[in-house]
């Protein structure tokens, strides 16, 4: 053979070993503990909770921020008897170039863990989250190896056992980069996160570059009295976060269960071989299928759903939505193909659609252009003709987080609430989320408080000068470049929403 067969022939190899790595890493089998539909539970209405967070600027420019979440995720910590499990994906104190914080959460977060566990020392703490807090090995964490050093479990996921969604890219860094793995011993290159003196590996960046995560923003534990409660929510224990607008449940009884089971696996496909001992729940569920004649002892269906489950039922609930019924929407990202086509249909069945974005502007001290979400927006509302309305959370800095879509079907509504965006990465098995979906009594409480919430952004309070949101003129973007731009990063992975 010739040096120039030689050549081909190694090219050749190299090709379709990269080719048949991102095909396989594309659908290859989804760990243990992913793609969970726990199947409808019955609740009393009393056991979940409607948690939100908002910022805004009041009639004078003067920054006002409501909050309620990590206020009731700090109380499940703080009365945690025997266990504690928390996932979330952003667990740090790194601010990029954004202004000083509204809040140190994570700090707080660590606080309260270490409290609790001063307090009841047996308590069993186990904390799972991405390996992005430490830049993927490239800057290890001071506030995870302070809860290491206390006898907390640290768990960083293992990415390399999810699917790819940008194959292209990581089919070349499964078969060449990943061997080398990474340290800070050799960092020289700015970190990604942080506009300070810290530095990282090249390493980290070439691992950032997957664009994969654990993006699931879970709390469970236990009580005094046996029961287990939890909180699944949009919102990170972040401190350049913290003044993000989010949503949250929190909800007790046997959905907690299913969290912490799916938790668990996760942990443990990525290298945690401890063993919990939780016990037996005290399960405060409502026995027997829901039934929703009667708002008087009201039961609510309630889920699990991770990762293209969520995609799944919602498409159902969407898809079964027609003439009179309702779609509010709450979301960070919106960019899944089915997603839009489902919200086009139904509103061509006279469902009245109504959206709340965000305008994909500000990104903690750095400015973006709107992509994906007014490119979407500008389909959405031409295709429909108008019918489909969109508003635009007015942002002063920080982020419209929230990832909420309630559906209103006759009597009844179905709310999906979680981590999870609405986009190829979050809702079709690559990136892990969890999401909460409940069907309910319309005229409920817990029903008529979500949706006080959303009219309340969407509408104003006029009569004190608050304006939450903006008309859809305001960021209309009507570039077929940056349409194309957004269609082909979602379709290829090659993005970071």
């Amino acid at each position: 053979m010739t040096r120039r067969g030689a050549w081909r022939a190694v090219a050749c190899l190299i090709i379709t070993a990269w080719l048949a790595t991102a095909a396989w890493h594309v659908v290859k089998p989804m760990p243990p503990g992913t793609d969970v539909d726990s199947g409808a539970v019955a609740l009393a209405a009393g056991d979940i909770e409607f948690l939100h967070d908002l910022s805004w600027s009041d009639a004078a420019g003067t920054p006002v921020a409501e909050q309620q979440i990590f206020d009731a995720v700090f109380e499940v910590v703080d009365q945690a008897e025997r266990f504690l499990v928390l996932d979330f994906f952003l667990v740090n104190d790194a601010m990029g170039n954004g202004a000083p914080p509204y809040r140190t959460l994570s700090r707080e977060l660590v606080d309260r863990i270490l409290a609790r566990k001063r307090t009841r020392p047996a308590l069993q703490v186990l904390l799972v989250t991405d390996p992005i807090n430490d830049v993927y090995g490239g800057a290890p964490s001071p506030l995870l190896a302070e809860l290491s050093a206390q006898g907390v479990d640290v768990v960083r996921t293992s990415l390399a056992a999810l699917r790819d969604s940008n194959p292209a890219y990581s089919a070349l860094w499964r078969l060449f980069i990943q061997w080398f793995g990474n340290s800070p011993g050799t960092a020289w290159l700015p970190n990604p996160f942080d506009s300070g003196v810290s530095r990282v590996s090249l390493r980290s960046w070439l691992a950032l570059a997957n664009f994969k995560a654990n993006h699931r923003k879970v709390v469970i534990a236990d009580r005094a009295d046996g029961a287990w409660w939890a909180v699944v929510t949009s919102a990170n224990p972040h401190d350049a976060s913290s003044r993000h607008s989010n949503v949250g449940l929190r909800v007790r009884g046997e959905p907690a269960a299913a969290l912490l089971a799916s938790e668990l696996e996760v942990a443990r496909f990525s290298g945690w071989s401890g063993r919990l001992d939780a016990g037996s729940p005290h399960l405060a569920t409502v026995e027997g299928s829901p039934h929703l004649a009667t708002v008087e002892g009201e039961r609510v269906e309630t889920r699990v759903l991770t990762e293209e489950a969520i995609r799944r039922q919602l498409l159902a609930a969407i898809d079964a939505a027609g003439d009179g019924d309702r779609l509010h929407m709450a979301m960070f990202y919106l960019a899944d193909r089915g997603i839009i086509d489902a919200l086009v249909a139904a509103a061509a069945r006279g469902v009245d659609v109504r959206l709340v974005l965000d305008p994909n502007k500000d990104a903690f001290g750095l400015k973006k252009d709107g992509v994906p979400n007014r490119p979407v927006a500008r389909e959405l509302v031409t295709r429909s003709g108008g019918r489909i309305r969109v508003r635009w959370y007015r942002t002063h800095g920080e982020q419209f987080h929230a990832k909420m879509t309630m559906v209103t079907q006759g009597d009844q509504a179905i709310v999906s609430l979680g981590s999870a965006n609405l986009t190829r990465r979050n809702i079709a098995n690559f990136n892990l989320e969890t999401n909460l979906q409940l069907r309910l009594r319309r005229d409920g409480a817990l029903a008529r408080g979500m949706e006080a919430w959303f009219e309340r952004i969407w509408r104003g309070e006029p009569a004190q000068g608050l304006h939450y949101t903006a008309p859809y003129d305001s960021f209309r973007d009507d570039s077929r470049v940056r349409y194309w731009r957004y269609r082909i990063m979602e379709a290829s992975g090659l993005s970071t929403f």
